[in-house]
């Protein structure tokens, strides 16, 4: 899998951070309205929940959008998934559960993330979604 490039950069803009929170967005394919339907939002909710177990990330506040997500997200410990491994595995697992309900769902190939460096950046953020 290749490494995004500006997570390549990530030791070198936070050396030494002690807990990195990631602010993630990711769309539906064609921005489609289709997040709020059926038991997509459980599918959703069940993926975070199970997030620490199977790829080592705790998830914590999130919005569930029509046509996107934004979640806050954190690795645990040293046996964490990479950010990218947990994106992309958290992608497969829930448009396979959508597609049982929807089989033309497809989230975008990228998703979007921002590390937060600061309790006053997650404030603005949390605001923001």
């Amino acid at each position: 899998m290749r490494r995004r490039r500006h997570l390549r950069r990530l030791d070198r803009i936070a050396p030494g951070l002690r807990v990195q929170v990631f602010l993630i967005t990711c769309c539906v394919h064609g921005r489609r309205p289709v997040l709020t339907r059926g038991r997509t939002p459980r599918v959703l909710t069940q993926s975070w929940r199970e997030a620490p177990e199977i790829h080592g990330w705790m998830v914590g506040r999130y919005v569930i959008m029509p046509d996107h997500v934004h979640f806050f997200a954190a690795p645990q410990g040293n046996d964490a998934k990479t950010l990218g491994q947990f994106m992309s595995r958290w992608k497969t697992w829930t448009g396979n559960r959508i597609r049982e309900v929807l089989p033309s769902f497809r989230w975008q190939s990228e998703f979007f993330d921002h590390l937060l460096r600061s309790e006053q950046s997650y404030e603005q953020k949390w605001q923001y979604v």
